[in-house]
């Protein structure tokens, strides 16, 4: 590239030159900077779309005659129908299992061949499978959906969430790259899975980019994930790199490619020993790849610490390599924490327990007594306690709110 802007040079604890050094020096006016401090908690994917090519099957739509749990390929699955600004006309949902299918395509007839269904797969999905075996699942859903099917192109996020560095004042202003579109959020405010549009703020989260092109986003991971009821999930991932510190937040940079993009690459991307194109319709065969595109991400997005040079955190960014393979998941039960989200849905339960409680006609010891035995008891203790109060006041908190339900609505007769 062109007048490419050029790396500070980063040395070891012995002052020898190394890519794993973490004490960068400006060759051109000898600043130092110490960026020991910045840990990588995670790279990886973090969200793929898969699309496919084919002919709906005759019996597919039968699944959204009404809204709600429907069978499919032996798994429950939520049928529904999806906003239009997705570009399809029905939804397949399965949470638990981390996987999205959109189904028939608002731009194809649905006796002709189209781009009749995306997969999206979640972090949870992608981390726990080689990406073979994700390939391998997704398109035996494929063959439920689809005949004669073929892979149509991949979307991917590729994701690093770090801590000891957070967007400085100037970090929209140091940022160079060809796109016009630039969003700053000031709090995190919403999050909108159905248009995965998300809200931020207090000026910690920026978005540069069109949807349809490449983006570059950077925000808050700990609030995001708190916000989506996940931040206990991204603990147990964090802590698998023995570097993670709870009380610290952690910011995620994240490389998104639209699919039209990862075919551009496609078709111009050759193997210097064979001379032939690389198939990238597909997770499995883009996943070689991913360090490649990272890297091209951060020569597009160039965050620098001054004209012609970049900034030693990207400099790390950039080095940043993916693992040959994704089935590095260390398996255990993960339980809810009270602080891995809002509180919201346990303010909640509360107010709804004690109007069963007023309904039932039970008292307040009774009352008390069936809140204990709750099987997760322990979490609402949880919340409470982080919030300052013991169980004393939870308790007194309770039987004021029973006390207030029989003053305002009265006892049940």
């Amino acid at each position: 590239m062109k007048n490419a802007p050029q790396h500070w040079v980063s040395l070891d604890s012995m002052m020898q030159e190394s890519d794993e050094g973490r004490l960068f020096v400006d060759p051109g006016n000898a600043t130092v900077r110490d960026m020991s401090d910045v840990r990588i908690l995670s790279f990886r994917p973090d969200t793929v779309r898969q699309l496919y090519r084919g002919k709906l099957k005759a019996d597919v739509l039968d699944l959204f005659h009404e809204p709600g749990l429907v069978t499919f390929m032996g798994k429950r699955w939520h049928a529904g129908r999806i906003s239009r600004d997705s570009g399809y006309q029905y939804k397949l949902q399965n949470a638990d299992l981390g996987i999205l299918l959109l189904i028939k395509s608002f731009h194809a007839n649905k006796e002709t061949e189209g781009n009749h269904l995306k997969i999206e797969l979640s972090p949870q999905f992608l981390h726990s499978y080689s990406e073979q075996e994700v390939q391998q699942r997704i398109d035996e859903l494929a063959q439920g959906v689809l005949e004669n099917w073929c892979h149509g192109g991949c979307a991917v996020h590729i994701a690093a969430d770090v801590q000891g560095w957070e967007p400085p004042s100037d970090f929209e202003a140091r940022l160079h790259c060809r796109s016009k579109k630039v969003r700053t959020y000031n709090g995190l405010d919403e999050w909108d899975i159905d248009s995965h549009a998300v809200r931020y703020g207090r000026g910690e989260s920026f978005l540069f980019g069109a949807p349809n092109q490449t983006q570059l986003a950077v925000y808050n991971k700990t609030d995001e994930a708190r916000a989506g009821d996940k931040l206990d999930y991204w603990r147990n991932v964090w802590n698998q790199s023995g570097e993670y510190d709870p009380e610290e937040a952690v910011y995620r940079i994240e490389i998104r490619y639209h699919h039209n993009v990862v075919n551009q690459f496609a078709r111009a991307t050759v193997d210097h020993e064979t001379g032939e194109l690389f198939d990238l319709t597909s997770y499995e065969g883009l996943y070689p790849h991913l360090t490649g595109l990272w890297g091209y991400g951060f020569r597009s997005f160039r965050y620098l610490a001054r004209p012609g040079w970049f900034d030693p955190f990207w400099t790390i960014l950039t080095r940043l390599r993916m693992p040959e393979h994704s089935d590095t998941v260390e398996y255990r039960r993960g339980y809810k924490s009270a602080d891995g989200f809002s509180g919201k849905n346990i303010e909640l339960l509360l107010g709804n327990f004690v109007s069963c409680c007023a309904r039932w006609n039970l008292s307040k010891n009774k009352s008390w007594q069936a809140l204990q035995d709750m099987p997760f008891f322990d979490m609402i203790r949880e919340h409470y306690a982080n919030k300052g109060k013991g169980e004393r006041e939870l308790r007194n908190h309770m039987r004021k709110l029973l006390e207030e339900r029989w003053v305002r609505y009265g006892r049940a007769v």
